[in-house]
């Protein structure tokens, strides 16, 4: 299968500081084929949790109209316009109503978020020899720079440290 593995990471900024290092750091993992940017979103929500929603890509914009809002039709973001699309591709929506994860509700009044959503081409290999192998994914998910320590991996003051960089701003 010529698709890799797919992800989608949330980030949060309370008060964003744009100055284009998110799109230069995408655009040069695009450029080493170690990802691809299937769709970006920035959502912010303003004080009384009003949202706006802007497309942002890092594809040359033929494939960005091919690939259309792909966040959104997964997310239920338009879910009139989402659904649709899926069906018109012989599809079903990948959330019931039971299981959706409401991304929208997990950002904070306000602040923004950029919504990811990433190919990992890095992975094809590896996802295709556990296959051969009768493998499959049980889970998967980050770990906290905290329980690094643990271990062995970093020291209590790095780990802090790195735990500091990935929530800066958090307001949990």
């Amino acid at each position: 299968m010529a698709i890799g593995p797919i992800q989608l990471i949330v980030l949060g900024f309370t008060h964003p500081d744009f100055r284009g290092e998110v799109i230069a750091e995408l655009e040069e993992l695009s450029k080493t084929d170690t990802v691809r940017v299937i769709d970006a979103l920035a959502v912010h929500k303003d004080p009384k949790g009003a949202i706006a929603v802007e497309h942002l890509s890092t594809l040359p914009p033929a494939e960005a109209v091919e690939l259309g809002s792909k966040i959104s039709t997964l997310l239920g973001l338009g879910a009139a316009v989402g659904a649709e699309a899926v069906r018109e591709k012989g599809g079903v929506h990948p959330f019931s109503d039971a299981d959706a994860w409401d991304v929208l509700a997990e950002i904070p009044n306000d602040s923004a978020a950029a919504l990811l959503l990433i190919e990992h081409h890095w992975a094809v290999p590896l996802r295709d020899a556990v296959a051969r192998a009768k493998g499959f994914r049980v889970s998967d998910g980050f770990i906290s720079p905290l329980d690094l320590v643990a271990i062995g991996l970093v020291n209590a003051e790095e780990a802090e440290e790195l735990h500091d960089l990935e929530t800066a701003g958090s307001t949990r």
